[in-house]
């Protein structure tokens, strides 16, 4: 019996549309595989295509495509930034409900402007409240030693960074790698223990870079504030930043009140000259650059004049005022 051309096309339509779905079958359900568990880091900003790239490259999926396409039919998950553990050659719902629930490897992730105290926090989160009382009791040991302040508070003295916290490490052994993560980091930025700079020595340049990270916080805005505390440290003038009281109080951000401004702490910059007596914060590479080549000016003040992170630097305050005006009728 003669078959016509388009039953032909027919079944061949039919074949190629079995074969494509029996290879998306394959890719979503494969047979088998190593199982063999591997860890994925997703950093801040990942798309679902680098993700994708990521999981091909482990052995997770067996195409970056597929895993895609399923992304979009099914809706892509909204991954956190962390380290995920996952079996090679699992299957895509079992992929997205792992990526879905958030790093399931135990974690901290340590960012510029935080303290020990709220890395600590994370850390309770990651791995219980005992762990994490032993590494802020290490931490903050009148014996912790560091090149940059040979005894005292290690804050500001752990670099910025994913930490994992491995099966029978100890709370001095995450703190002894979040400080060969601030070494890193000093040595990328051109910090050493010698270094000087405009009468500040190492540990005084970590105490100014850690004001400049919380007081200038985008980084555009902190070569000029590590510029504003130079100048007021040549006049012997009160630093008076606000950051420096929030800190002798436990509180991040928020509204400075006058009360909190009499509050006699070493770290209230407005009742005590200099700097403050350790750093109040995790640096960032940016505001590390900023201390060890600030830019020329006479500026003595900041305000912040533009929702989106924008300053104005003054040199006297009479400017200083007008640029607070400024900022007050724009709502800020």
């Amino acid at each position: 019996m003669l078959v016509s051309p388009l039953r032909r096309l027919l079944a061949a339509l039919v074949g190629v549309v079995v074969l494509v779905l029996t290879w998306f079958a394959l890719q979503y359900f494969p047979p088998g595989g190593s199982g063999r568990e591997v860890l994925i880091t997703v950093h801040r900003g990942d798309s679902m295509a680098v993700i994708a790239g990521d999981l091909h490259r482990a052995g997770v999926i067996a195409s970056a495509f597929t895993f895609r396409v399923d992304s979009f039919l099914e809706g892509a998950p909204l991954v956190v930034p962390g380290v995920y553990e996952l079996a090679q050659g699992a299957s895509y719902p079992d992929i997205r409900s792992i990526l879905s629930g958030g790093p399931n490897v135990p974690q901290v992730d340590v960012v510029p402007g935080v303290t020990i105290k709220e890395i600590a926090l994370d850390v309770a989160n990651s791995v219980g409240n005992t762990f994490a009382s032993s590494f802020l009791s290490a931490a903050r040991d009148a014996a912790a030693a560091s090149p940059y302040h040979p005894q005292g508070t290690l804050d500001g003295l752990v670099g910025p960074g994913l930490y994992l916290i491995t099966p029978g490490e100890t709370p001095a052994q995450l703190l002894a790698a979040m400080q060969r993560g601030f070494a890193t980091e000093a040595a990328q930025a051109g910090l050493t223990p010698a270094s000087t700079n405009e009468g500040l020595d190492a540990y005084q340049l970590l105490t100014a870079a850690s004001i400049v990270e919380k007081e200038g916080y985008y980084a555009k805005n902190m070569p000029d504030v590590a510029r504003v505390i130079y100048n007021r440290l040549a006049r012997q003038m009160p630093l008076q930043m606000d950051s420096t009281v929030l800190y002798a109080l436990g509180l991040d951000g928020g509204t400075v009140t006058h009360a909190m401004l009499q509050t006699p702490t070493p770290y209230n910059t407005y009742l005590n000259a200099g700097l403050t007596p350790t750093p109040i914060c995790v640096v960032s590479p940016q505001a590390l650059q900023a201390v060890l080549h600030p830019p020329a000016g006479d500026w003595l003040y900041f305000v912040l004049v533009k929702k989106d992170g924008t300053m104005a630097f003054s040199a006297t305050y009479q400017e200083q005022l007008a640029q607070e005006a400024k900022a007050a009728k724009a709502g800020l």
